[in-house]
């Protein structure tokens, strides 16, 4: 049912808040947010208010083709089904001492979910290890995982647990990273949206304001 007349004030207000609280979205952005509170709204109706309000408004991207190769390259692997194909890699932080942080991010290439994000001072390939077994438990295992070629996703120990899963791991070429083009747009939206904008006085904080 659509919204009465008299919460149309109730439904401003509420937009305005979430743009305040999110300063990074946009109005469509914003209306998903309401309707998993339970706002039945369309874009139509926020974009009117949007304007009406003098938010900023996004301009509209260029729709671009995204390239997959013939000659059996990984990047011409397209995710068929959930579980199909996982990206994963990672994200550079510091909290406000200037200590480095690693954020891990999982991606189902055809769902686009984020799995997980995992915040650690350092994570090696054990680390990888283990926080892929506590995905696979809950989802079953991936037929392949895509990443770049750092030390922590061809390491020989992580290789043979995948061998020994029939989880085929795919590696992007060297200084390619747009042929891991799922995780590294999540990674990018990570940044601008959340990153940017906080400060970081622990580790502890971190873990919990980026997982959450």
């Amino acid at each position: 049912m659509p919204i009465k007349n008299q919460d149309q004030d109730r439904l401003r207000s509420r937009v305005l808040e979430i743009a305040a609280q999110y300063g990074r979205y946009g109005y469509r952005q914003v209306t998903r947010l309401l309707n998993l509170e339970g706002w039945n709204v369309g874009h139509d109706r926020v974009y009117t208010i949007w304007r009406e309000e003098g938010l900023q408004v996004p301009q509209k991207q260029t729709k671009r083709a995204r390239l997959w190769l013939t000659d059996g390259s990984c990047i011409r692997l397209r995710p068929e089904r959930p579980n199909h194909v996982w990206s994963y890699d990672f994200v550079a932080e510091r909290t406000h001492d200037g200590r480095p942080i690693k954020i891990l991010n999982v991606i189902d290439e055809f769902t686009r979910e984020c799995l997980t994000s995992v915040v650690m001072r350092r994570i090696r390939s054990q680390e990888v290890i283990l926080i892929l077994a506590d995905l696979m438990i809950q989802r079953g295992c991936p037929a392949h995982v895509r990443s770049d070629n750092g030390p922590e996703f061809i390491a020989k120990n992580l290789m043979k647990w995948f061998k020994q899963l029939e989880v085929q791991p795919l590696f992007i070429e060297p200084g390619s990273p747009w042929e891991n083009g799922y995780c590294e747009s999540f990674n990018g939206k990570m940044r601008y949206e959340l990153l940017d904008g906080e400060v970081f006085f622990s580790l502890k904080e971190a873990q919990v304001v980026i997982e959450n």
